[in-house]
This record gives C-alpha cells, sequence and structure tokens, in this order.
C-alpha cells in the first residue's frame, strides 16, 4: 500500500505543526546522531557493506542472541516482503485490523488470504485451520492492543505446523509485557520483528530485524538483496546502540496521556477502544474520518491518520498518538470545535 499509510507528512511539508499520524514520539533529541552523521561525509561516495553484517553483530552483542538468529532489513517493512517471498504461495490468515503491508506482500507473492478477527487472539479461541502462516502486530496497529503473552504462546504452541510472524515494531511502546527474544528462540515457528526505527524515533533511516531460528533466518538472507540497508542508516544503527541508554521511550506518560485523550474523546461522544500503548483507535459518532483530518490541516496544522483503509473499518475511523501534553490539549480542543459545528 503506497498511499494511505499514516504519517503522511510529505502531502502538508511545513503546513503541518504537530503530527499525531505517525506513532512515533515527536520529542526525541537527534542532535548528537545528526552532528555524528555530518562528520561521516565519505558514506555517499562509497558503498555500504553488501549485508549489514556489522549491524547484525551490534545488535547480537547489544541484546545476547546468537547472530545467526538476527536479519538487519530496511525497516522491518523489508522483512514482512522477504517473508512473503520465502513462504511464497502459502495459505496465510492475517489477524485485522493491522497493517496493510502483511495483506499486500502475501498477494505480491501468491498466498491466499484470509482474514481473523483480532478478538479471536486476544480471546484465546483463534482457529488456524490450514494456514501456513498467521501474521499478527503486536502492539496492534491500529487498535494499541497488546495479546496476552500467555494466551499467544499457548496458540502458538498448539499449531506448531505454523509459522507465527509477530511483528513487535511498537513494543518499546507497550506498557504490558509483550514476547521476548527467548520466547522466540525456544521455538522453531515463530518470526519477531523490531524496528529501530520505532526504537530510536528515526523513520527516515529505514532499519530494522527479524529474529528467529538460525535455519528460518538463513533463508531469509539468501534472499535479502545486496546493499539494502545504506550507509547512513548502518552507521546510525552503530550510533544508537552504542548510546542506547541516553534513548529512554517513557512509554508509562506517553500511555497516561493517551489515557486523558481518550477520556476527553468519550465525553464528546466518541468512541475510543482501549490501548496498551500510546495510540488509540477512534470511531466518530457522526462525519467523516477523511474531513475530519483535512479540517485540522487546513485550520491548525494537526495531522491525523484516517483509518478507514484498515480492513474491516470504516470512515468514521481515525487514529491519533499521544505527543506532549500541550499538544494533546490542542488536538481535544479543536476536535471538540470539530465535533459543534
Amino acid at each position: 500500500m503506497i498511499d494511505g499509510h499514516g504519517d503522511d507528512i510529505f502531502r502538508y511539508g511545513n503546513r503541518v505543526k504537530v503530527n499525531f499520524s505517525t506513532n512515533i514520539h515527536q520529542g526525541v533529541d537527534h542532535s548528537g546522531l545528526m552532528s555524528h552523521l555530518a562528520s561521516c561525509p565519505e558514506l555517499l561516495s562509497n558503498y555500504p557493506e553488501p549485508e549489514p553484517v556489522s549491524v547484525e553483530k551490534k545488535l547480537s552483542e547489544t541484546y545476547g542472541i546468537p547472530v545467526d538468529n538476527i536479519i538487519v532489513t530496511n525497516g522491518a517493512t523489508d522483512a514482512i516482503y522477504l517473508i512473503a517471498r520465502k513462504m511464497q504461495g502459502a495459505m496465510s490468515a492475517v489477524v485485522v485490523p493491522t497493517f496493510r503491508e502483511y495483506q499486500d506482500a502475501c498477494a505480491m507473492y501468491g498466498h491466499s488470504v484470509r482474514f481473523i478477527q483480532e478478538n479471536e487472539v486476544y480471546d484465546e479461541v483463534l482457529t488456524v485451520g490450514n494456514a501456513d502462516v498467521v501474521w499478527l502486530c503486536n502492539p496492534n496497529n491500529p487498535t494499541g492492543r497488546v495479546f496476552d503473552r500467555e494466551k499467544l504462546l499457548k496458540i502458538i504452541d498448539a499449531n506448531s505446523d505454523t509459522l507465527f510472524v509477530v511483528d513487535q515494531a511498537y513494543a518499546d511502546y507497550s506498557v504490558v509485557d509483550v514476547l521476548t527474544v527467548q520466547d522466540v528462540l525456544s521455538r522453531h515457528n515463530v518470526i519477531m520483528l523490531q524496528s529501530l526505527t520505532k526504537q530510536f524515533a528515526v523513520p527516515g533511516l529505514r532499519i530494522g530485524y527479524a529474529v528467529a531460528s538460525s535455519e528460518i533466518v538463513f533463508g531469509l538472507r539468501v534472499m535479502r538483496m545486496p546493499w539494502s540497508v545504506n550507509s547512513f542508516a548502518i552507521k546510525a544503527a552503530h550510533y544508537l546502540l552504542k548510546y542506547i541508554d541516553d534513548y529512554h521511550v517513557d512509554k508509562y506518560q506517553l500511555h497516561e496521556e493517551a489515557m486523558g485523550i481518550s477520556q476527553a474523546f468519550r465525553r464528546l461522544g466518541i468512541e475510543c477502544l482501549d490501548t496498551d500503548c500510546n495510540f488509540i483507535l477512534c470511531k466518530l459518532p457522526k462525519g467523516n474520518a477523511s474531513r475530519l483530518k483535512e479540517w485540522l490541516m487546513d485550520r491548525y496544522g494537526l495531522l491525523i491518520r484516517d483509518a478507514s483503509n484498515f480492513e474491516t473499518l470504516d470512515n468514521l475511523y481515525f487514529r491519533v498518538a499521544a505527543q506532549d501534553h500541550e499538544s494533546n490539549k490542542l488536538l481535544i480542543k479543536c476536535i471538540e470545535e470539530w465535533i459543534s459545528l
């Protein structure tokens, strides 16, 4: 899905004053990283590593994961397409509503796709059936919901012939437990996606990774295009992992702010799903999310996510991610104005 993602700030340029459409917190100081990259102009004149092996080794050292169990990719989305290619022609089940790239990657590589409602996993009534692959996001985008760890592992273990792709790109924003690396490495049928993009708030650099059994990782590496991760992303990854303690996501504060937004919206008649992280899926009582989005941009420079193109959602749905307190208060005030029109 080239069109219709959140954070379509490129459409509006400097008109955007506060970006609520991205699930990534906007208040991160990148001055040190920018200075570091600016001091390496030679990166422009030379090819990067054909494979980002040095980053895989750095991740291995940082998190204690065997290097044979890690593959670094051009953002987590690159890993999604590699997995779909590896499982070409498979029967895939996608837990919805969720990130559209799972079903789009499956369509590109000839998968048969069926949809599973999020509640089926959450309530532990999921029937995998003949699915070769199950794709799910944890925390789920756009709902912000985290699947109970023990319930999820029980489902995975009960379906040992099915590959579970668990996208934990937003794990650093979750206030409840997600799957651990050990959960993955002790099983042969799980791939966990992670994102330095989200962890360090650097979506423009496109760098992510997957953790899985060495057999699965080897199968993905042989399909990875050479030079798929650029020199600046590689250099940035080394810097960020070196100074990892300087990049702390205050997930509890962001979740508290998200709860405050939800409470205010509900008073306005807007339905808000419960969330375990920093972003909220909302449903208008009337009107159209696309029109609300354009009204907020045109009048106040506030960008939200029109969520109508998520599978199973309609044009009443939008998504916002909590930012700083004053920005959140402004968003609430502006949407109150729109509701009253």
